[in-house]
């Protein structure tokens, strides 16, 4: 990032050349590209890091240097202090804005930086890529929605945010609109809002770039009739084209992290089936570069039901694919010997180790018999079902196993369990412990805390109790989406 005591020192030494061997104007000559090639240094922002010696700082009542009164070397000190000044201002709002790594609080910060640059209070920013790809957005600063919804009724071409999304003027220096209801042809309907909502003034700033294209556009209000100085502008594009470069970065990421989601979503279930004398609901959240956490219940002969819950190893789009492949193989195995939850991993392990020898997963297979409430299920390398009831909220005793491609002899043990009427069984994958960041042992606590919190209305609903597991579980943005971990639960209650 930008070194400013360097910057500081460079602008000193050229200001103690300037005064002993030339004038006032050839020494800010020479100051200002010795403060553009150190600002140029910094790696990731060669645009902002300083200001462009070729744009003029201010427009307002400009004065020949050498009429200046007072010493030389004060004018050229006070000079070098503002440049400083607005380098500092400048490096440390960029510096804020590469830390951000999400799209939503990309966008908020940058609505307050620029309203912080160009002295507005309020403002609203759209995001609208101009390939139409999306993701669009639309965000205020000091604005509820209720306000955002008025703003939103004025027709588009009648504001200046309006034009700057449909790419007219094409300009980078925005426009500023400093007295809005004394503007004559000021369209009805934005004078009606602008006198609802109290702004007499605003700026609207375009987000584009040469590489990222036009991205959207940033509008800030003033309570007064008002506009941003020139020296505000130019802070204020320059802020912006980094953002831009910035925002790119984040939507395109967006994109893909959209599209992983989306595939991920294909390949499971597209809805539960219905099976008298039990209900059924499920939750997924797939991680950024897609993992292979999945989940199934199909229907089998004699009304009965086949419950499946497994993770592949690895993530991104080879795990994607092996977990499609796995969740077809095991519905076909379910299909054919579903009651016999053993046989199913059996072959399951052996077409795993004969066509994937190189991949490890783990599974839980379900045979449950909602009539005679009865379940059996076989497991390899899988963390427990949970039974919650009336009465009880436990782990299900199963028999320890190697995940699927480890087993020795291609044979996960059984266990045989009856769900009391009203009782919810809840399989689950172990990317809802690794999320909450804690050791094993402490997880499962938590799982089995989070269980047993449910409210007595809730248990007779599967949805609410997953969705009560998962928020308890995973509270204060741990069911994030950036999380590299799947998560992935199925409730079944029994009635």
């Amino acid at each position: 990032m930008l070194d400013i005591g360097l910057l500081v020192r460079v602008h000193v030494d050229a200001l103690i050349v300037a005064q002993n061997h030339m004038g006032v104007c050839d020494a800010i000559r020479r100051i200002a590209p010795v403060g553009k090639l150190a600002a140029m240094s910094a790696p990731h922002l060669p645009k902002v890091a300083g200001i462009d010696p070729e744009v003029p700082v201010s427009t307002q009542n400009p004065a020949p240097l050498t009429e200046v009164p007072g010493p030389p070397g004060a004018f050229i000190q006070d000079r070098l202090a503002g440049w400083v000044s607005d380098l500092t201002t400048l490096h440390e709002l960029t510096e804020r804005l590469a830390g951000t790594n999400t799209l939503e609080t990309a966008l908020s910060e940058l609505l307050q930086a620029g309203a912080a640059l160009v002295g507005a209070r309020r403002g609203l920013l759209v995001l609208e890529p101009a390939n139409g790809e999306g993701p669009s957005a639309t965000r205020g600063l000091g604005l509820t929605h209720a306000e955002l919804g008025h703003i939103e009724t004025v027709p588009r071409a009648a504001t200046a945010l309006g034009r700057l999304l449909d790419g007219l003027p094409d300009t980078a220096d925005g426009i500023a609109s400093p007295d809005l209801l004394g503007e004559q042809d000021l369209d009805p309907r934005h004078r009606e809002v602008a006198t609802r909502l109290g702004y007499a003034a605003s700026y609207a700033l375009p987000l584009a770039s040469e590489s990222a294209g036009r991205l959207g556009a940033a509008l800030w209000l003033y309570d007064e009739p008002a506009e941003p100085a020139q020296k505000q502008r130019h802070l204020a594009g320059l802020y912006a084209r980094y953002a831009t470069e910035h925002l790119a970065r984040l939507v395109e990421l967006e994109r893909a992290r959209a599209d992983v989601a989306a595939v991920a979503e294909e390949l499971l279930p597209s809805r539960l089936p219905r099976i008298p004398g039990v209900q059924l609901a499920a939750r997924h959240r797939t991680g950024p570069r897609g993992g292979g956490d999945w989940y199934d219940a199909l229907p089998l002969p004699d009304r009965t039901l086949g419950l499946a819950v497994g993770s592949v190893g690895g993530s991104g789009p080879s795990a994607m694919a092996a977990m499609g492949r796995l969740r077809a193989s095991l519905r076909a195995y379910a299909v054919m010997e579903g009651e016999d939850p053993v046989a199913v991993l059996s072959d399951l392990e052996l077409l795993l180790r004969l066509t994937e020898p190189a991949r490890t997963a783990t599974a839980l297979f379900a045979y449950c018999e909602p009539a005679a409430r009865k379940v059996v299920l076989a497991g390899a390398g899988h963390t427990p079902p949970l039974i919650l009831g009336e009465r009880r909220c436990e782990y299900v005793e199963t028999t320890l196993s190697a995940p699927l491609g480890m087993l020795a002899c291609w044979e996960a043990p059984s266990v045989e369990f009856s769900p009391a009427p009203g009782e919810t069984v809840l399989l689950y994958t172990d990317g809802l412990l690794r999320r909450t960041g804690d050791a094993m042992d402490r997880a499962f606590a938590r799982l089995h805390s989070a269980a047993a919190s449910v409210p007595k209305p809730d248990r007779h609903d599967p949805a609410a109790v997953a969705d009560h597991v998962l928020r308890t579980v995973l509270p204060d943005g741990l069911d994030r989406s950036d999380s590299t971990e799947d998560v992935v639960i199925l409730a079944a209650h029994f009635d």
